[in-house]
């Protein structure tokens, strides 16, 4: 079954927290209710970032993705980040992240994006077997400092 891909929308919120937990819960991470709620109101449409859901029958959403746009110094087009990809359990193995993938990447391309980039950790086994079939893997090492500490 095909499974359509929409916009993320105000009334897609409860669901869309059922996700976001399962895709914290994976990369074994919580965040304050505050950064939810601010997140869901950016990626309605705020701030340069977007969001996709894929959708069941009923038009529940069963996989999300979240994306923003940034300017580079490499290109006149800027950049889109993949920030977020998340395929309810139960719906995994068919083709709703690489629908989701190419969702963005349409997106991107059509705000003037001309590159889509994303991380994703060394464990995480089956995304990778996806996104090697979609993209090519980077030499780049990333580093991060948490600007929140003293």
């Amino acid at each position: 079954m095909s499974h359509p891909i929409r916009p993320l929308a105000d009334r897609d919120r409860a669901a869309w927290d059922v996700l976001w937990a399962g895709y914290l819960d994976f990369y074994r991470r919580e965040l304050p209710s505050s950064v939810t709620d601010e997140s869901f109101r950016r990626l309605c449409g705020q701030e340069g970032m977007f969001a996709f859901v894929a959708v069941d029958e009923a038009d529940r959403p069963i996989g999300l993705v979240h994306a923003l746009l940034h300017p580079s110094t490499w290109s006149t087009g800027g950049s889109c980040y993949l920030e977020d990809l998340f395929v309810a359990p139960e719906v995994r193995g068919g083709d709703v992240g690489r629908r989701l993938i190419e969702a963005v990447a349409e997106e991107a391309r059509k705000r003037g994006a001309t590159r889509l980039h994303w991380r994703t950790q060394q464990f995480n086994g089956r995304a990778r077997s996806l996104y090697d079939q979609v993209a090519r893997l980077s030499s780049m090492v990333i580093y991060e400092r948490d600007l929140t500490a003293s």
